[in-house]
């Protein structure tokens, strides 16, 4: 399996390399839920007292994935990032799963 390409960056903030490594940790654990990603960012904010991070999937074929998560704790926000990129990607990967058998199960039931 390929590497995926991921890119954690700072707006208005300084991103320690602690925090970047523990990001891309986490998000190179999502490929294995949607095969088609290609890129992913990580964006970390710093907004009044509270931290804000994004996270913007990349994937061949379809729309990005786009989540936030905003709490005084970056590394809580990336873990809640992750776990609902997990959903977004494994809900697409159900779609696409259910979409290609439909036609089947279509035709089926028309020759009974």
């Amino acid at each position: 399996m390929e590497s995926v390409d991921i890119s954690v960056t700072g707006r208005h903030v300084d991103v320690s390399n602690r925090l970047r490594n523990y990001a891309e940790e986490k998000a190179s654990k999502l490929p294995r839920f949607f095969d088609r990603v290609q890129t992913i960012d990580v964006i970390i904010d710093k907004e009044r007292d509270q931290m804000s991070v994004e996270m913007i999937v990349h994937a061949a074929g379809t729309q990005n994935f786009v989540a936030k998560e905003v709490g005084p704790d970056a590394n809580a926000c990336v873990d809640l990032l992750v776990d609902k990129m997990e959903r977004q990607l494994t809900k697409h990967k159900e779609k696409l799963k259910n979409h290609k058998h439909a036609g089947h199960n279509a035709e089926a039931i028309d020759n009974d």
